[in-house]
């Protein structure tokens, strides 16, 4: 009877315990008090564990939270979310274009005789003196000699019907091999990137000179039997003009790595050859592929050239650099030998440096325990001086719950509120708050293929008939704002101008009866006979968007339209859904950055399966400014070209777009920001956020006191 009864009690007796055991938990104050320590170490919780600490082949958060403190890039965003130094003190973006000159092409108002290469050069120096913009951004105009050059193209593999050959849905690809005579060429070099370079150049020496170049003349094929294959290719293996941007770094000296070695520009090379190494496997590379060459100028100067025009290349710089002298060969080789491995298979992956980096970063690796902590120390040698907090600790608690209640006893420094809690601890004075705005919105999205979808305003009816502001105030508890387009809406990219659809079902219902729609006796709208009626679909294990579907479904069927939703588990929604366009209309979000390139989300050529314009959504003009915004290096241009393109998205709802979240973390009012003094004393600040919502930005500033300070409204 005794053991029924422990049996019996024994769950409730293990509650009482483990809640005993949750209060033993020293609080902030008294960890304080009995180890003055503690105030020296940030401490974070995070729901996983890092994979990997080497910012090459790193991809999930927990890794690169810990990657930015041990490792500098050569830039970083700043707090108004425009590139500031780091271990590249400036930078210089210029360009060098090249024409190719066909030598028997008669040009207009030059000799009679057909001109040679050096009149070609004189003709068109004398055309761009004519042109103020042309001349004033022209640095020098030089004629670069023809050489011969052997290479090979890709194609597909075509099979028995003529269709190319895949495996796992990627075509099958063979090298062509060719010869290719290079005429000469002119080269520009230009102060500034300009896109629209040869467009008047194009003018003056007219289409037919680009419509009918003679390529055979210096193309061949090796294979004379691959001829008709490698012609489909003459265009991208001779450009008759070519953009070639170049960043121009020049770097911070007397910086060092944790072990001592100091940083130069072979760590800025060998970091780019590491990611463009088949054998890293890097996530990133993509971000490199437009990388022509990358040179040295000295231990101070790296010079990166592009094969094209790709605006959005700097922000790849800002990954952090890996040091040259403990990975190259020579130091993998060794690694190799000590560990019994077969050298000509190990590579950067396999290096114990992915568990015990060495960075130039504020802190210093110290220790990791797996699934239980990762610890770093200050670099007190660190080039911008050192932080304040001495350690910082990343502690893998994957509960919820048990994050929040070691946040509580102060056993962890920060927490990120969930929405239905926000206002309860905004009233708590212990705590400080900070509410921002994320880089991700939410969507309905439409399968324009679908005839049901093609027309823009039944999308715009659609959209009027939810209301999406009563979704932020009973879904996510208020803690959202409505978004209208498709940029992260902190961003200069966002057109804070374009208003979001009115929640107004009666005028959803005029739109949709203007289009033939009316409604039948059962109540739904009918045309030609056809129920207005479609599925919508989202993936499981999200509540949000559980929610999301039913405040849709409900609010289409006040109208009229006929809404059957479904769920189904992440990598079912995906393969057979998504990625196959086999849908109606989906609920999904994007998680977008600072980068105002959208090609592979609504670009026309990205619409195929597998791809991310999943809804395929094509308009020629959106094609057009997506093509200008990723070539463009003027700011200014860029965000008058991105407003255009939000109007024009805003305008044709391709999707209904619904709102951003808000993310809103909590800090005790014991950390500050300090801020020495000319005099030697210290001025506190209030922790703020910035533009884009990051409180972080300032850590190595931040310190916790013994005490709350008071701070006047001028803090």
């Amino acid at each position: 009877m005794f053991i029924k009864r422990i049996l019996i009690y024994f769950p409730i007796l293990l509650i009482l315990f483990l809640a005993q055991s949750f209060f033993w938990v020293p609080t902030y104050d008294e960890q304080a008090l009995g180890n003055p320590e503690r105030l020296k170490k940030y401490i974070r919780a995070s729901s996983g564990d890092a994979e990997t600490l080497n910012p090459l082949i790193s991809a999930d958060t927990a890794s690169s939270s810990i990657n930015s403190l041990v490792f500098d890039g050569l830039i970083a965003l700043d707090d108004k979310l425009e590139y500031r130094p780091r271990l590249a003190t400036s930078w210089t973006q210029s360009e060098e274009a090249f024409l190719v000159v066909d030598p028997r092409y008669r040009l207009e108002k030059i000799e009679k005789k057909l001109p040679n290469s050096m009149d070609w050069l004189h003709y068109i120096k004398k055309l761009l003196e004519k042109t103020p913009q042309g001349i004033g951004n022209l640095k020098s105009i030089d004629l670069v000699p023809g050489l011969v050059v052997e290479g090979s193209v890709q194609v597909p593999i075509s099979g028995r019907n003529g269709s190319p050959e895949e495996l796992q849905g990627r075509s099958l690809m063979k090298p062509i091999f060719y010869t290719l005579r290079y005429p000469d060429r002119i080269k520009f070099t230009l102060n500034h990137i300009d896109q629209d370079f040869f467009n008047p150049i194009k003018k003056w020496i007219g289409e037919e000179y680009f419509e009918k170049f003679p390529y055979d003349d210096f193309i061949s094929a090796k294979k004379k039997s691959q001829y008709n294959l490698l012609k489909t290719n003459f265009a991208k293996i001779l450009p008759l003009t070519e953009h070639n941007p170049i960043i121009s770094f020049n770097l911070r000296r007397g910086v060092r790595f944790h072990d001592g070695h100091e940083f130069d520009s072979g760590d800025v090379l060998f970091t780019y050859r590491s990611i463009m190494n088949v054998k890293t496997a890097s996530p990133r590379r993509s971000d490199y592929e437009p990388v022509k060459h990358a040179l040295a100028d000295g231990p101070y100067k790296a010079i990166i050239t592009y094969k094209r025009l790709f605006s959005s290349a700097i922000n790849s710089w800002s990954m952090g650099i890996l040091p040259e002298h403990l990975l190259n060969e020579e130091a993998l080789n060794k690694e190799a030998l000590v560990n019994k491995n077969d050298s000509k298979k190990f590579n950067i992956r396999d290096s114990q440096f992915n568990r015990k980096p060495i960075g130039t970063g504020p802190f210093r690796f110290a220790e990791w325990r797996s699934d239980e902590i990762i610890r770093l120390e200050r670099n007190d040698d660190y080039w911008e001086g050192p932080p304040e907090y001495q350690e910082y600790i990343m502690r893998v608690i994957p509960d919820p719950l048990t994050r929040e209640m070691e946040f509580y006893a102060g056993a962890v420094d920060n927490y990120s509120v969930e929405p239905h809690q926000v206002m309860r601890f905004k009233k708590d004075d212990k705590y400080q708050n900070f509410s921002s705005l994320g880089y991700f919105f939410a969507y309905i999205g439409y399968n324009i293929r679908n005839p049901l979808f093609s027309s823009p305003e039944v999308r715009r009816a659609l959209g009027m008939a939810i209301d999406v502001d009563q979704i932020i105030k009973h879904v996510l508890y208020g803690e959202g704002e409505r978004v209208t387009g498709p940029y992260a809406k902190m961003t200069d990219w966002y057109d804070q101008d374009v208003k979001p659809l009115s929640y107004n079902p009666d005028e959803a219902l005029k739109i949709l009866r203007k289009l033939g729609w009316e409604k039948n006796d059962e109540g739904f709208l009918e045309k030609d006979g056809n129920v207005f009626e479609f599925n919508l679909i989202t993936n499981n294990g999200n509540s949000i968007r559980k929610n999301i579907l039913t405040i849709a479904q409900n609010g289409w069927s006040k109208i009229g339209v006929k809404c059957n939703t479904q769920i189904f588990e992440w990598a079912v929604f995906l393969k057979d859904f998504v990625n196959t366009h086999n849908f109606d209309a989906i609920i999904l979000g994007w998680s977008m950055g600072v980068d105002p390139d959208l090609f592979q989300i609504w670009h026309s050529s990205q619409t195929g399966k597998k791809q991310l314009n999943f809804v395929g959504y094509e308009n020629a003009e959106v094609d057009r400014l997506i093509v200008r915004i990723r070539q463009e290096y003027d700011k200014i241009k860029q965000v008058n070209m991105t407003r255009q393109l939000h109007r024009i998205i805003a305008h044709d709802q391709p999707y209904t777009f619904l709102y951003v979240s808000k993310v809103t973390q909590l800090l005790d009012k014991k950390i500050v920001i300090v801020e020495p003094q000319l005099d030697g004393l210290e001025k506190y600040k209030k922790i703020y956020s910035t533009r884009a919502g990051d409180i972080n930005y300032y850590f190595n500033k931040w310190r916790k006191l013994d005490f709350v300070p008071q701070f006047n409204h001028l803090n």
